[in-house]
């Protein structure tokens, strides 16, 4: 390292890879660095002696060469686009393969529905046909006999009058009171939130003065498996008709026809699928409900009728509620065994005491009910939620409603001697354990409340209080919500929400009559 190596003949490759630690010096000699001594001391002796000077200056020429030649083409543009062109050039002679798709002008078909998400919308129509969106998950769990939240904004002479849960891509038919149907997706109606009014029904559809929405039917999204089923029709004087629901595939903008009122002021009430493996549940107002097999309603070829009497009413009586349950058969006294003991069962798991009643006024046992029949009513065993228009409320198995002709009487849906404290009837439709419900009362409150806190009781019961409604106010539409949403508040006083800075006040709605 101290020894000046002569480095004339090589100068000119020392001054181009040089370490700028290391250069010439003036009499034309090179210092070695540390890391050159090092690697020549590293070598073995027999490369040391095959170490030819030719050898070492051709290597060094040629080095010299090529770096000279890569720092040309790093400072000529030129040079660099025409060896990236040669490159690709040869990767495609060499891999190349003929394109397998074809580019051409024009997309797929497409409407705006596809470019719509699926998901869980509340659908809340007010009484002066006001329908708007909101999605489920503004809405959050509370316990029973919660206060509630606010669900819609309203004026004086409106109210909420009823409730769903639909998915964003889902057909909905609307029934008016003339007995037109028309139909609609559920992205097609306005959204909003909770607070807001949302949009006139008129203004959505070609509705005729004095025309009303009545009923409003979520529909399967395949249109195909509409051939296999049926749908029932209600009215609020009791009469029924049954249709297939592939007559109504087919709806213009202007509506069709869907079934023929009888009376002066009869109008459809409600609107299912069933099959005619189902029964039909009507209750009434005043606390009677009669339930009969779909079978014993023909299906009607066409669409312009007035259907059949489902119902016989009482004097001042109106159909509330029309839903479909599961037929099962069995004996009066089947259904009584199994009432009482899945009750005894109830009670020796939860230690609370339930009101049990036999199905019919006088039942008695005919028989020992085997564990085998026991399983099997208790897999087909379906409980049917009751609320009044003053939030009282219970579950009563299906059991306890027995089969009967069509057109009769009826029997009592609740305790129709308690008809003044607690109201009446405003729903009643089929729940399980694992649902929730959601009560809009007519000044616009709304509560969400899981169905496993209300109680299971006999149907001639008047039940617990659901929903504390204020002084005045009444519940009007409840509704049935299939996924359930875990609870957030641990004593269930969610206070309602209050509208935007920027809203106008809304005075506090008056009750008024349905």
């Amino acid at each position: 390292m101290t020894r000046r190596w002569p480095a004339s003949d090589v100068e000119s490759l020392i001054r181009l890879i040089d370490d700028p630690r290391h250069r010439i010096n003036e009499d034309l000699t090179y210092n070695l660095s540390e890391e050159q001594a090092r690697a020549i001391l590293e070598l073995r002796l027999a490369r040391l002696t095959a170490l030819g000077r030719d050898e070492i200056g051709d290597e060094l020429n040629k080095i010299g060469a090529e770096i000279s030649d890569y720092l040309d083409i790093l400072s000529s543009r030129i040079r660099i686009m025409t060896i990236v062109k040669d490159e690709l050039i040869a990767v495609r002679e060499e891999f190349g393969t003929p394109r397998r798709t074809v580019i051409v002008e024009g997309g797929p078909d497409m409407d705006d529905e596809d470019l719509i998400a699926q998901e869980d919308m509340v659908i809340t129509v007010s009484h002066l046909g006001y329908i708007k969106r909101v999605p489920l998950a503004t809405y959050r769990a509370q316990r029973r006999g919660g206060k509630g939240r606010s669900g819609m904004a309203t004026r004086d002479e409106d109210f909420v009058t009823r409730l769903f849960v639909a998915n964003t891509h889902t057909p909905m038919l609307f029934f008016s009171s003339r007995g037109i149907v028309y139909k609609e997706k559920v992205w097609r109606l306005p959204i909003g939130t909770p607070q807001s009014r949302g949009k006139a029904l008129i203004n959505m559809l070609p509705l005729v003065p004095g025309e009303r929405i009545t009923t409003i039917m979520p529909l399967p999204e395949d249109e195909t498996t509409w051939e296999n089923l049926d749908v029932m029709f209600s009215t609020t004087r009791g009469t029924v008709r049954r249709n297939k629901l592939s007559d109504f595939v087919q709806v213009n903008r202007n509506g069709k026809i869907a079934m023929k009122l009888d009376e002066e002021g009869d109008e459809i009430l409600s609107v299912e699928t069933c099959t005619e493996h189902d029964d039909v549940l009507l209750t009434t107002a005043l606390g009677q409900c009669i339930r009969f097999s779909v079978d014993d309603v023909r299906v009607f070829a066409g669409r312009n009728s007035i259907g059949v009497r489902g119902i016989t009413l009482g004097d001042g009586d109106r159909i509330i509620s029309m839903t479909i349950v599961g037929h099962v058969d069995a004996e009066p006294w089947e259904r009584a065994a199994y009432l009482k003991r899945a009750a005894a069962e109830r009670r020796a798991a939860t230690g609370e005491d339930e009101e049990i009643a036999l199905v019919g006024e006088e039942v008695t046992e005919e028989g020992e009910l085997t564990n085998e029949r026991y399983e099997e009513l208790k897999a087909r065993e379906q409980f049917v939620l009751t609320v009044s228009v003053k939030g009282f409320g219970k579950r009563s198995s299906t059991y306890d409603f027995h089969t009967s002709g069509r057109g009769g009487k009826g029997i009592r849906a609740t305790d129709t001697s308690k008809t003044g404290e607690i109201g009446e009837l405003v729903a009643a439709f089929p729940v399980e354990d694992n649902d929730q419900i959601m009560l809009v009362s007519d000044g616009g409150q709304l509560i969400r409340v899981p169905v496993g806190g209300i109680r299971l009781a006999s149907r001639a019961t008047k039940g617990v209080t659901i929903f504390s409604t204020a002084k005045d106010e009444k519940v009007v539409s409840v509704e049935r919500i299939s996924e359930p949403e875990p609870e957030e508040d641990e004593d269930g006083a969610d206070q309602a929400e209050m509208p935007d800075d920027d809203a106008p006040a809304i005075e506090p709605p008056t009750a008024t009559e349905e």
